[in-house]
Order: C-alpha cells, then sequence, then structure tokens
C-alpha cells in the first residue's frame, strides 16, 4: 500500500492545532511538506508528532454516526503483527491506547502508522474502527 498522506488542515485537527503551528512543527522537526496540490504530511509523520506532543494535545472527536460512551478518535503510531494477533498503539490527543485485535481484523483494517481509527474502550477493550 502507498502512504497515506493527510492536509495540514487535517493533521492539525488531529493534533488540536492550527494549521500555521502544524507547518512550523513540521519546518522545526525535519519534516517534509508536500505542497502539490494543497500542502500535506505523511501520515506516518503525522503520527509521530502526535506521539511526541501527546501531553500538550486535545483529543479530536470521531466523525461517525455511532453512539459509544468512551470513543476517541485517533492515529494509529505502531502496528506489530505476529501470526494471530496484531498490537495496535493508537495516540488519540493525550491518551495513548493499545488494542490487541486479530492479525485478520488488523489486515482488513489495512492499520498502519499514519491510519485514522476511532478507539471504542469498554472495560479492559480497546475496539477499532477505520475512519478512512
Amino acid at each position: 500500500m502507498s502512504a497515506r498522506n493527510l492536509k495540514v488542515s487535517e493533521a492539525a485537527a488531529l493534533l488540536g492545532v492550527s494549521p500555521d503551528t502544524v507547518r512550523r512543527r513540521a519546518v522545526a522537526t525535519g519534516l517534509t511538506l508536500e505542497k502539490e496540490p494543497v500542502q500535506t504530511l505523511a501520515a506516518a509523520d503525522v503520527a509521530r508528532l502526535a506521539t511526541a506532543e501527546a501531553p500538550d494535545t486535545p483529543f479530536p472527536e470521531p466523525t461517525s454516526p455511532f453512539s459509544a460512551r468512551n470513543r476517541f478518535g485517533g492515529i494509529v503510531t505502531r502496528v506489530l503483527r505476529d501470526g494471530v494477533m496484531a498490537q495496535v498503539d493508537i495516540q488519540a490527543g493525550p491518551f495513548r491506547m493499545v488494542s490487541l485485535i486479530s492479525r485478520e481484523a488488523a489486515d482488513e483494517l489495512d492499520l498502519e502508522p499514519g491510519s485514522l481509527v476511532a478507539a471504542t474502550v469498554k472495560a479492559t477493550n480497546v475496539g477499532i474502527e477505520a475512519l478512512s
């Protein structure tokens, strides 16, 4: 799969900052801003920014018609797959969540660093829904 890019405005919404702040942070950390046709960042780079700046950022609200408490929009920062299971790390604003799901589910959702997801937390379980 080719690497996904996020518009600067999408990255800003995920990080809870302005697009100008995203541009400044990208330049300060040496990230590449693609400029055609609009400014974008690699989703994996946005995931790294989200992880690095987690204590300072609010979490984004998922934009889905489903209703659930403890539902957080976020970005995948790491996926570790083995034969049967996958560990998925998600950064949702200041919150880091880890979900253990089947490898088949991770593959079907095409999860990789930079994937936009909604995590639904119930007791000790974290369910994952791909947002895009």
